[in-house]
């Protein structure tokens, strides 16, 4: 397929815009960017500071009623996530499992099988969708059945070769393939991992050369295709403190294979209209997989249907001006472009990866700026939506969060079947907030991560280190699994003691 050809003039022709915070429909407040050029160094802009809202007021989530929320859980399941999740927010205890799962003791075979065996009918079972398509498939079923939607993520990535790449992406076109034969819109995105179809080392190289001619637009980078802008003035440069070296010809080769695999994945997921979310990596690789989503895009992404999907972390000082950025010239290019919204998983190796090249850290100073900076992004692509343009999946496990999304497409007339909206959690985690938006109307999505339980073992180990305080914070979904546990289990001693009590007997006497 052909590379998009872009007008110069077009580009050129960005005008500013605005948009408004997620807890109203409409203010007086408003975050302005300059003008933007596609892929050139945007002139230096100034992004007022978002107000953090720390109160809701609306009441289009309903949390109180545990017995509706839960009323398509079994009572099984409802115990053993309960335990998981009490366990997983036991910091002693995680540390001691990461550190087993890190350690030489999974080097001795007896051990590590013994260990694999634990944490798949532990952790596995409740984080994980299965093992195989097939179990993915069934999971994904039982999901349907209660009203949510499954995201499918063959759970591969951080490959060094070509052979385990191509390897990766029949795995990718398999689960495209399989969503077809699942229940109609069972199936919401299927996830890729550029690092799975790239090699690593690559990526890393390709970030740097992006980053230096950002530095220096007049260095040409021959290979480069058409794409979207990838930083602003606010991003993270300091991993590449030198010029580097140009591609060597068999690297070239090797991101040009790259290149042909993601595209083969977007043409299969254009001809079942499946729809391919990249997820999002540290800023060492994320420049590089930028890269990788907006020229996929450019080439996939047309008449008002986004296939390509890519990730913005807002947990990332930059995060808000790279959306908008991004946003203004596809739309401005008449190309859609839809976003998987989250607040980022990589907390501390950023920050002690900046903190030992003697930079401050890329991510937000509080956790409230973060806050802030989500519920700004979110804002801004429901009203995008709420115009007719763009897609946007709100992957979050913070119920203000939820709260004011929902209110606020809802202030703005998006109705509760938008496809162009959606909202995700990561199975296992935020039930509460996940059933109340499906009983609110929302689409919402359970993230679904499958394969062998060595391979999704970086996934599980990420969840538990990155995802400490988000786990101490599942409070919420312990405290109503455990009042409806206690209200099923008083019904059924109340049903008990009714098939036990003996029965009055009646008597007639005739006259």
């Amino acid at each position: 397929m052909a590379t998009r050809v872009l007008s110069p003039k077009l580009l050129n022709n960005l005008r500013c815009f605005t948009t408004r915070p997620l807890n109203s429909a409409s203010s007086a407040s408003f975050t302005a960017v300059s003008p933007l050029n596609l892929d050139e160094k945007p002139e230096p802009t100034t992004v007022n500071q978002p107000t953090t809202t720390t109160t809701t007021t609306n009441t289009t989530l309903d949390f109180d009623d545990h017995q509706k929320l839960f009323s398509s859980v079994s009572t099984l399941k409802l115990l053993r996530s309960s335990a998981n999740l009490g366990l997983a927010s036991n910091e002693p205890f995680v540390d001691f499992g990461t550190w087993v799962m890190n350690s030489r003791l999974m080097e001795t075979s007896l051990i590590r099988d013994v260990i694999l065996k634990t944490v798949k009918h532990t952790f596995f079972e409740h984080f994980c969708a299965g093992e195989t398509t097939e179990e993915a498939g069934e999971r994904i079923k039982r999901l349907h059945q209660a009203g949510l939607r499954g995201m499918l993520v063959y759970a591969v990535e951080h490959t060094t070769d070509n052979a385990g790449c191509d390897r990766n992406l029949e795995g990718f076109l398999q689960s495209v393939h399989f969503a077809k034969s699942l229940p109609p819109s069972s199936v919401s995105f299927v996830i890729a991992k550029i690092t799975a179809i790239c090699p690593t080392h690559l990526l890393r190289r390709v970030s740097d050369l992006l980053r230096w001619q950002y530095k220096d637009p007049s260095f040409y980078l021959p290979w480069k295709l058409n794409t979207f802008p990838i930083f602003s003035d606010s991003s993270a440069l300091y991993h590449t403190l030198e010029k580097p070296e140009p591609l060597t010809p068999q690297e070239e080769l090797d991101l040009q294979l790259a290149h042909q695999r993601l595209l083969k994945l977007c043409q299969k997921c254009a001809e079942d209209n499946v729809p391919l979310t990249i997820d999002a990596e540290d800023t060492s690789l994320q420049p590089a997989i930028d890269y990788f989503t907006y020229s996929s895009a450019i080439m996939y992404n047309r008449d008002d249907n986004a296939i390509v999907y890519g990730t913005i972390q807002a947990y990332l000082k930059d995060a808000k001006e790279r959306l908008f950025m991004v946003t203004k010239t596809a739309e401005s290019l008449g190309i859609p472009m839809g976003f998987k919204l989250v607040r980022g998983a990589y907390m501390s190796s950023e920050s002690k990866l900046a903190s030992s090249l003697g930079y401050n850290s890329p991510i937000h100073n509080s956790i409230q700026e973060t806050h802030a900076c989500y519920n700004d992004c979110a804002s801004f692509m429901l009203e995008k939506i709420a115009d007719g343009y763009g897609a946007v999946v709100l992957a979050t496990h913070n119920l203000e969060s939820g709260q004011l999304a929902a209110s606020k497409a809802r202030d703005l007339g998006i109705k509760t079947g938008n496809q162009k909206l959606e909202f995700a959690q990561l199975f296992g985690m935020s039930e509460a907030l996940s059933y109340g938006l499906r009983n609110a109307g929302f689409q919402v999505s359970k993230y679904l991560p499958y394969g062998p339980v060595d391979m999704v073992m970086p996934y599980l180990l990420r969840r538990a280190e990155e995802n400490r305080g988000l786990l101490s914070t599942s409070s919420l979904d312990r405290q109503l699994m455990w009042k409806e546990l206690t209200r099923r289990l008083k019904s059924l001693q109340f049903a008990k003691s009714e098939m036990t009590a003996p029965t009055a007997m009646k008597v007639e006497v005739g006259i």
